[in-house]
């Protein structure tokens, strides 16, 4: 297994090295600690308006959702690695030429994500945090202990998504069952008090009381979980078949009033019978989603419920956003090499598809509206979502064109987009504050996202497509 994991690992490396250099892509976590080093000069000014124990929650969320991100390949099994990895030769295959079993080479690649990412993510914002102490204020001894439950955290959230996306690879009705049962449980053990709800998420209720009991339970927990997804995986194909009705001609017809409306149809076709529809919305949107819900909650004592509203709007367009990396991850842009198509003809059929699939967080949206009792918020929470979509979505174009999964690991590419969406956002998230009608001012966001996609279209029109 050591071998194997060494091999994983360098060849994870070059992959992405290869992408955008191995320059470009060394600099990555040096960016993360240089954001992490200047975030924590402002710790002290945060803690006096938040709560330090509320404060110390939304980190330990965010590393959890950081796990869930990283794990949220959507629908693993059969489809995980040609889905992830497109049409290269990796050693994820390797069960199929070698005599090696499936079970040794996802548990081999368990820990080469774990070891790749927590050094790519979370080791330099520990180190960020270290570097700052003297801007901070805080302990030498306090950095070592979220070291520990902040790791936890993103293992935590890892193991989540491997579990749920090996339940779902089985039986989307596993899933829902084993979901109720769980929701069923916690709801019980909660409402008898036999524990508190910090011990449902092991890793801060370990920051709350680092004891050897809480860590062995914390460690255990993830053990469990990654244990019964690991037993229950597998990377071979199972030969099935599945046939379904030529209803391309039928969906072209109903989205010819579109641009590309052709391409469009084969997309919808492509992601439908793939199974990656489901399995997308539910851990790289609405799963995400509730994690950052449940982090923005716990600042109601310093924020009015519809603030949070609106924050949650915000920052729901940003991960709608993402819906274009749907489109584009599993697709092989060298198939279309033998058509009579160029680069901006198809960034212009992932951008309608992409217009197309923002039906689901309009509903999301005005469902969380709904039912936050926040009913006539709806409508500008609703164009407060979509705007920072598209407009996200455009500086995704702008600035990877039609590789946006494997370019975000690109320093430059990383600190363009925080640059060019961060600002706009805490704009429209202040102006929401002031009233929430001024979140509709966000439709201004049109004219930039306008502009954004047309110079996307000359900039990659000479594009040398590499990535097939």
């Amino acid at each position: 297994m050591p071998e194997l994991f060494v091999a994983m690992f360098r060849e994870e490396w070059r992959m992405h090295s290869t992408i955008f250099g191995s320059l470009g892509f060394a600099l990555f976590p040096v960016l993360v600690s240089a954001i992490t080093f200047m975030g924590s000069a402002m710790i002290p000014y945060l803690e006096a308006v938040i709560p330090g124990g509320t404060l110390s929650l939304v980190v330990h969320l965010q590393f959890l959702l950081l796990g869930v991100m990283v794990g949220g390949f959507g629908l693993l099994g059969q489809e995980v690695m040609n889905r992830r990895f497109g049409q290269a030769s990796l050693l994820a295959y390797s069960s199929r030429s070698l005599p090696i079993s499936d079970r040794r080479i996802f548990t081999t690649f368990v820990i080469k994500d774990t070891v790749y990412y927590f050094l790519l993510w979370v080791l330099p914002f520990i180190a960020g945090v270290t570097f700052g102490i003297p801007l901070s204020g805080l302990s030498l001894s306090f950095v070592g202990l979220i070291t520990v439950t902040l790791t936890l955290s993103f293992l935590f959230g890892l193991s989540i998504v491997f579990l749920l996306s090996m339940l779902y690879a089985k039986s989307p009705a596993l899933l829902a069952l084993v979901l109720s049962g769980v929701i069923l449980i916690a709801a019980v053990i909660v409402w008898l008090q036999i524990a508190g709800m910090v011990y449902l998420f092991p890793p801060y209720a370990l920051y709350r009381d680092f004891s050897p009991l809480v860590f062995l339970y914390s460690v255990l927990a993830i053990a469990i979980l990654f244990s019964v997804s690991i037993s229950g995986m597998t990377l071979s194909l199972s030969g099935k078949e599945r046939h379904y009705p030529n209803r391309y001609g039928e969906i072209a017809g109903w989205l010819g009033w579109l641009p590309a409306a052709p391409l469009v149809a084969k997309d919808i076709l492509d992601l439908w019978r793939s199974g990656a529809f489901v399995g997308q919305v539910l851990f790289s949107f609405l799963l995400p989603l509730a994690v950052i819900w449940v982090s923005l909650s716990v600042l109601s004592a310093v924020l009015p419920d519809v603030q949070i509203l609106f924050s949650f709007a915000a920052v729901a367009g940003v991960i709608a956003a993402t819906m274009y990396t749907w489109l584009t991850e599993f697709d092989s842009v060298g198939t279309y090499t033998f058509l009579p198509l160029g680069t901006p003809d198809l960034i212009k059929s992932k951008f309608t598809s992409f217009s197309v699939l923002q039906v689901i967080p309009v509903l999301t949206m005005a469902g969380t509206a709904i039912l936050s009792g926040y009913a006539m918020e709806a409508f500008p929470a609703v164009i407060l979502a979509v705007s920072v979509s598209f407009y996200a979505c455009s500086v995704m174009i702008y600035l990877t064109g039609l590789w946006p999964a494997v370019m975000v690991y690109n320093a430059r590419v990383l600190l363009s987009s925080l640059l060019m969406i961060g600002p706009v956002l805490l704009v429209f998230i202040w102006l929401s504050f002031l009233d929430s009608l001024y979140a509709c001012s966000a439709v201004l966001l049109a004219l930039p996202t306008y502009l954004l996609v047309r110079i996307a279209f000359r900039k990659w029109a000479s594009w040398e497509k590499v990535f097939f």
